[in-house]
């Protein structure tokens, strides 16, 4: 079987030979065939220059060189369009991570997973790294019912047909297992070790957080409402017409039965203004719902590559006497 592994580096020219030394170690027991995919992100360092001296020694080691950084996301779909393997491993190019891993998360699809997550147990990183990661991954598992300690390791394994109709952009990356998981797929985890970064400085900062917080919106309303998005708009726009269709009957209710005044009083002009709001959201709801169902072929309906299991003759056996999770 083959395996392709992606690994999206910037700026990380010191660790790009010994990274890929230790990954050449791992598979030396291994009876798969594998094959690493380098995507530059942009480097203004040496990091390209060490790629290349790799790729000459090495027959199964390929370069994707962006012209200038576009950001993980970018850089995880290029290397996923190009891999030609069953499974996909991902794995951070600073060594944090440590590649002799990668064949127990292989081994941990066996078990009937699509995809598996490595978690940090031990994780080698300040608190300014770690607080914020822990309230992203509570808020994540309780948002969409996951289970995940590590969403953000960049150690994961996934069946190819798992990703193949993935898109990322922007922040997307983080969000893989949810984007998965709403999908019908199966998703888990397995404790990995983690070292302290030796070389280079970590690429994260705030202006990643609120890119993740708005990408965090955005996974939210495709994958709850993307192929209903008169459910959002519809509720909330009935809710804030019927409020406002209650408040004027109310007043109206006044002005009939009894003589006092309702032309001047701010509450007819908020129910007013509420009507008219509603009405707003919900052609805005019927509005996306015709351009979804304009566009929308056949086989989108229903998310039909998401949802149908392949067959035997098609499924990746890479241990056939166990059996898929319950």
């Amino acid at each position: 079987m083959l395996i392709s592994i992606v690994v999206p580096f910037i700026d990380e020219a010191p660790t790009l030979a010994k990274l890929h030394e230790k990954i050449c170690q791992a598979f030396e027991s291994s009876s798969h065939d594998f094959e690493i995919i380098f995507v530059n992100d942009g480097s203004s360092d040496e990091s390209g220059n060490i790629c290349r001296k790799i790729i000459a020694q090495s027959s199964n080691v390929t370069m994707i060189d962006f012209r200038r950084n576009f950001g993980k996301s970018a850089a995880l779909s290029a290397g996923f369009a190009e891999a030609k393997g069953e499974v996909i491993v991902t794995i951070d190019a600073d060594l944090q991570d440590e590649p002799a891993e990668i064949l127990s998360l292989i081994e941990k699809l066996s078990e009937g997973w699509d995809a598996v997550s490595g978690h940090k147990i031990d994780r080698q990183d300040s608190i300014g790294k770690t607080w914020p990661s822990w309230l992203f991954n509570a808020t994540i598992n309780k948002i969409f019912g996951l289970s995940l300690h590590d969403h953000n390791c960049g150690l994961k394994v996934y069946r190819s047909e798992a990703i193949e109709d993935i898109n990322l952009y922007g922040e997307l990356h983080r969000y893989v297992p949810v984007l998965l998981h709403s999908r019908g797929f199966r998703v888990t985890e397995l404790p990995v070790e983690h070292h302290p970064r030796r070389f280079g400085h970590s690429k994260y900062g705030a202006s990643r957080m609120v890119k993740g917080a708005l990408d965090l919106v955005t996974v939210l309303l495709t994958s709850q409402y993307g192929a209903r998005p008169l459910h959002l708009f519809g509720l909330k726009g009935l809710a804030i017409g019927g409020l406002g269709f209650l408040i004027l009957a109310y007043l109206s209710g006044i002005w009939l039965f009894t003589d006092g005044e309702i032309g001047g009083r701010p509450l007819f002009f908020l129910g007013i203004l509420l009507m008219v709001t509603g009405g707003q959201v919900l052609f805005s709801g019927l509005l996306a719902e015709f351009i979804l169902r304009q566009n929308m072929t056949e086989g989108d309906k229903y998310n039909i590559r998401a949802v149908i299991k392949p067959t035997s003759g098609d499924e990746i056996n890479l241990d056939s006497s166990t059996g898929p999770p319950s």
